[in-house]
Order: C-alpha cells, then structure tokens, then sequence
C-alpha cells in the first residue's frame, strides 16, 4: 500500500519472456500489486511493434511510462523487438535522457534511462539500467558505471530527492564497479559516494538477488550473487531521502513457477523530514527561514553539494 511517509521503489529484471511466461506474467503481477511501488525500474524488457511487455504488465493500473532501447533482433513470425530497459511511475515524467553505454566491442550493448518525475514529493530524478553480463567484463562495466553515475548525478534535481539509481548491474558489492558506486574506490581518477540500498536498511543476510534456490537461475550453473540494486544519494540534512527499509521480492515459486529468474529490490525512503531535525539544522524558525530560502545548498544532503 503506497504511504505518504515514504516513497517505494522495485527493481526487477524481467527475464523477457523465457520459460513459461504465461504463468510468470500472473506471478508478475501479483508482486506488483501486492508491493504498490511508486517507481519501478524494469530490465529485460521486450518491445515491437505489436508487443509492449511492460505495458501489458502494468495494464489498468495508471502507472506512466518510458523506456529505452539497449538492443534489437529479429524474431520470426513477429518481425524486429527491442530489448531494453523501462521506467513505471506513479506520477508524470516530465523530462527524459537515455544514454548508450561504453561496450566492450562485441555484439552486446547496453542503455540507460534516466527521467524526471513530477512526484507529490516534488522533483525525482531516477536512473535505469542493465550492464554487460559476463564476468570477464568487469573492465567493461567499470567504464559503464563512470559514465552511469555521471549522468544521474548531473540529473538529479537541485535541492530536492537524493538521485536514486537501480538495476541490474551483473556484479557483485566487492567488485570494482560497485565499489565506485557506493564510494569505497575511485575509477579513472574519478569518485563518486552512493547508497546501497540493502548495505543501508536491508535485513542483514547476503541479499542475493541470483539464487540457485531459482530453478531459472540453476541452468546457469553460477554461484549465488546479489547483483541488482537500488542505490540512492545521501538525504538531506531533513531526512528527506533516507532509506528506512530494503527487502529482496520477488522470490518465491508457486506451482513450479518463479515470477523471473532474478529476485527483486524493493526500498522505501523517507519522504517528510524527520521530527526535530529542521530544529537542529537550523532549517526553520526564524532567520533560519530566509536563510534556507537564500541559499538551497542547506537542504541538499551533507554529501552532496557543490
């Protein structure tokens, strides 16, 4: 159930449409309806000319949508399909940049979205993508993630939500291309400091999101990894921002059947300021007010001003 205290944000990779989607479509949904994120970042999405899966997904349940392109290919009977990435929000997107990632030279590319949502919370800037997926591609991925973070963090907007950026980033918290995410590395002679989600709030076990406990996943033959996220710059000095919980979703089986072969990332955040700490940051209450009014930087979080 969707809380004005908080804003509520799913990560998923869908798998497209392999094994029996018919049946994972029904568990998709259920999922969705019972978590009611207000922002959803999808991976693995199909799209042509007569298929919208993320669209069919969430039919009649008035999210708004976007989405981009990462690669395309031909399927017969059906003509050409795009898979990529896409955005659902609770509320409109009023602005859009997609971005083609750094490859490794191959056939595989990959894209990011990143939107502007006008959210009952004020501004939101939010980041999708979905990075190379073999493990040699670390170097890849390490490129991928420079140009990942610039971008939502040149979108984010200007005194308002901490940037959030999510998905399935085919790597895991100890590699180098997380590390630089979540400010523990520099790459490039560049640095960056995120969040992650399920470092910050999450229940304190290992948080895979590729489990064998899947059987989509056991036919890859490869250990058990947590490699989706949702990450998110540091709140504000209100609290606005703040990760108060991270759970992984998306991860049962019923009748033989698993919603997709990567569990979820679901991440509420604090979307009112905390009680008492305008008091303490001198955010309201006399000159305070004008003050904060003056200069915006006041609000932005600790972390995160120029």
């Amino acid at each position: 159930m969707a809380s004005p205290e908080t804003l509520s944000v799913l990560s998923l990779n869908l798998w497209h449409d392999a094994g029996p989607y018919a049946q994972r479509a029904v568990r998709l949904r259920e999922w969705i309806d019972r978590l009611d994120p207000d922002l959803i970042g999808f991976q693995e999405a199909l799209r042509g000319p007569a298929l919208d899966q993320v669209a069919e997904l969430l039919d009649g349940r008035g999210y708004h949508l976007d989405y981009v392109c990462a690669s395309s290919f031909e399927r017969e009977g059906i003509g050409k399909l795009e898979f990529g990435n896409a955005i659902a929000s609770r509320w409109p997107i009023v602005d859009r940049e997609t971005l083609r990632l750094p490859d490794a030279g191959d056939a595989e590319t990959r894209a990011a979205l990143s939107v502007t949502i006008d959210s009952v919370h004020g501004e939101i800037g939010l980041t999708c993508t979905h990075l190379h997926w073999k493990w040699r591609h670390g170097e890849t991925r390490e490129r991928q993630v420079v140009a990942l973070c610039d971008l939502a963090l040149r979108r984010r907007p200007r005194g308002g939500f901490p940037p959030l950026l999510l998905g399935d980033f085919n790597a895991a918290p100890e590699s180098a291309e997380i590390r630089y995410v979540t400010g523990l590395q520099s790459l490039q002679g560049r640095s960056v400091a995120l969040l992650d989600a399920w470092t910050t709030a999450g229940s304190g076990g290992p948080g895979y999101t590729w489990s064998n406990d899947n059987r989509y996943a056991q036919a890859d033959l490869e250990p058990n990894r947590r490699i989706d996220y949702v990450f998110a710059g540091f709140p504000n000095r209100n609290g606005v921002g703040q990760i108060t919980s991270c759970e992984v979703v998306c991860n049962d089986c019923r009748d033989d059947v698993w919603p997709t072969d990567h569990f979820g990332v679901f991440a509420r955040l604090r979307t009112r300021p905390t009680a008492g700490r305008e008091q303490q940051w001198g955010l309201v209450g006399g000159d305070d007010v004008s003050a904060a009014a003056h200069d915006p930087s006041r609000n932005q979080p600790a972390d995160d001003r120029d």
